[in-house]
């Protein structure tokens, strides 16, 4: 089977889709997913980027439970956050290359 266009034509295109994957991932660190833990007692704001925005607390979570409680639960939404992070930017790149899987693209 010969790819029309030939090598060049194939190497264009593998190039252009690296840029609109750039353009998106750039474009994804304004974007931003909440997780919570504790029935949302911790919640969390993660940005495309991968990096934590922001920790919310119910003040009553504090008064009722010890540090050590607290603290698991701090990581269990981030951990939470980070994961629907990573889902939404993988998701967002998935419509970008039409569901291929280029290793090193990505």
């Amino acid at each position: 089977m010969k790819f029309r266009g030939g090598m060049s034509e194939l190497m264009r295109q593998a190039s252009r889709l690296q840029r609109k994957v750039a353009t998106r991932k750039e474009e994804l660190k304004t974007s931003t997913v909440e997780a919570g833990a504790g029935n949302d007692k911790v919640k969390v704001v993660v940005n495309g980027a991968h990096e934590l925005v922001s920790i919310a607390i119910d003040p009553d979570l504090l008064k009722q439970e010890d540090l050590g409680m607290v603290q698991d639960l701090i990581v269990a939404a981030v951990n939470a956050g980070m994961t629907k992070s990573t889902e939404m930017v993988e998701a967002e790149i998935e419509k970008v290359t039409g569901g291929m899987s280029i290793p090193g693209l990505v």
